[in-house]
């Protein structure tokens, strides 16, 4: 059975785990904001330097050479925010379930500590229920493993899709933004 010692340490390792991640997650905010307003100051100068070139055109070509430009920045400041901000948010992922792997590998453990030592206690006649209840608990413990796993598996892929996807819209912008310059070009 699990003693007083043993309660009050779990207690403390979890109450430091929790801390911990607490102060994970106001660092993980702290950055949030920090993006944002770094979005923010820099959607301001950019407004402000779209505007004053506007005001600066002269002619049609002008004004598409200006706007295929702005669109292809507009689509590489986008993507390079969504990087950012997905990185953010996988950073305090990884961070959350590293602890959360770390404390169930702890309960696990001690879960089969406390099965062994039920089972090495248990009366005469009942071997075949404790067996029955060691299977059960590393057949638990097996499952679980396997279900990280493919939750790994499926973060991975969701990682690979939006680096594909932010790749692409990047693609698709400078692609339009050339378009656009041999539009200008050509209307010259």
């Amino acid at each position: 059975m699990l003693t007083v010692e043993q309660i009050v340490s779990n207690q403390k390792d979890q109450t430091a785990a929790f801390y911990e991640l607490a102060n994970q997650a106001v660092t993980g905010v702290e950055r949030l904001s920090e993006l944002s307003l770094k979005a923010l100051k820099a959607g301001l100068a950019d407004s402000a330097a779209q505007t004053e070139a506007l005001l600066s055109v002269k002619d049609v070509q002008g004004l598409l050479a200006l706007q295929g430009n702005d669109f292809k920045a507009a689509a590489e400041k986008a993507s390079a925010y969504g990087r950012e901000l997905y990185e953010i948010a996988t950073g305090f992922g990884g961070q959350f379930t590293k602890a959360a792997e770390a404390r169930a590998a702890e309960a696990q453990k001690q879960i089969t500590a406390f099965v062994e030592s039920a089972v090495k206690n248990a009366p005469k006649g009942t071997e075949q229920a404790a067996a029955a209840l060691q299977t059960a608990v590393a057949t638990a413990g097996n499952a679980f493993e396997s279900v990280q796993k493919a939750v790994k598996q499926a973060s991975e892929q969701a990682v690979a899709s939006i680096d594909t996807m932010a790749n692409s819209a990047l693609s698709a912008a400078t692609s339009t933004a050339t378009v656009t310059d041999v539009k200008a070009k050509k209307a010259a």
